[in-house]
């Protein structure tokens, strides 16, 4: 029989870097979860993504229980390494702070295409563009058509 589902938490963390502190102990700790078990795992699955910020969904159970995903990086914060980028435009309709390329896009959307709600890359490389456009990153090339 399933665990009964008590609370959905969302929470960003950089990779092999979570610890009680706030935002996790706190988030946590309201739920009745065991921070510093969530926090060993959590460090032990992020090793290799040492540093990057990465969104990770909590599910706990009424018996204070809990099991994590583990999402890739957000897109934004990839096209920032993508580009060596240290923030977006704050003004993005009129101030451009850097280029990227359909070939950099489409690295983007295979490695992303999981977490994202489309079926094809083609898609996905639109979502991709739209989020550099909002940024104030200029697309460089041509994206394929919609299908």
């Amino acid at each position: 029989m399933a665990k009964e589902i008590s609370a959905f938490i969302k929470l960003q963390i950089r990779g092999g870097a979570a610890n009680p502190a706030p935002p996790v102990g706190p988030a946590l700790g309201a739920k009745g979860v065991n921070i510093m078990d969530f926090c060993k795992q959590f460090n032990a699955r992020t090793q290799e993504a040492q540093g990057k910020v990465l969104p990770v969904v909590i599910t706990v159970y009424a018996d204070k229980s809990f099991e994590f995903v583990v999402k890739k990086s957000p897109v934004a914060v990839s096209i920032k390494e993508a580009i060596k980028l240290k923030s977006g435009s704050a003004e993005s309709n009129r101030v451009k702070v850097g280029k990227i390329s359909v070939d950099q896009i489409k690295a983007i959307a295979e490695e992303k295409m999981p977490d994202l709600n489309c079926f094809t890359v083609e898609s996905a490389m639109h979502m991709i563009a739209g989020t550099a456009r909002s940024m104030g990153v200029t697309v460089n090339g041509k994206l394929p058509q919609k299908v």
